[in-house]
């Protein structure tokens, strides 16, 4: 995830759960998905993204997506928010 894209706080929400309530509520704008994560877990996402027209930015390791989003722990799946 490159700099421009380093989350600030209350823009990003970290995880599955998190990432498909952003989707179902229609808030996010792109979701990042870890390339390490178990497909059972991240491709309910990419096939809202995909029925949504949500643009999937692929991250190398669930731990850099975690990082990049503050969190000490990996996250399979990361939602930018809409500004609000």
């Amino acid at each position: 995830m490159s700099n421009e894209k380093a989350p600030r706080k209350g823009q990003f929400r970290v995880g599955t759960k998190q990432t498909l309530k952003a989707l179902e509520q229609d808030k996010a704008i792109e979701v990042f998905v870890a390339r390490d994560a178990d497909p059972r877990v991240v491709t309910r996402v990419i096939q809202m993204c995909k029925l949504k027209g949500i643009k999937v930015t692929y991250v190398d390791t669930m731990a850099a997506l975690g990082k990049s989003c503050g969190i000490e722990v990996g996250a399979a799946t990361a939602a930018l928010y809409k500004a609000e």
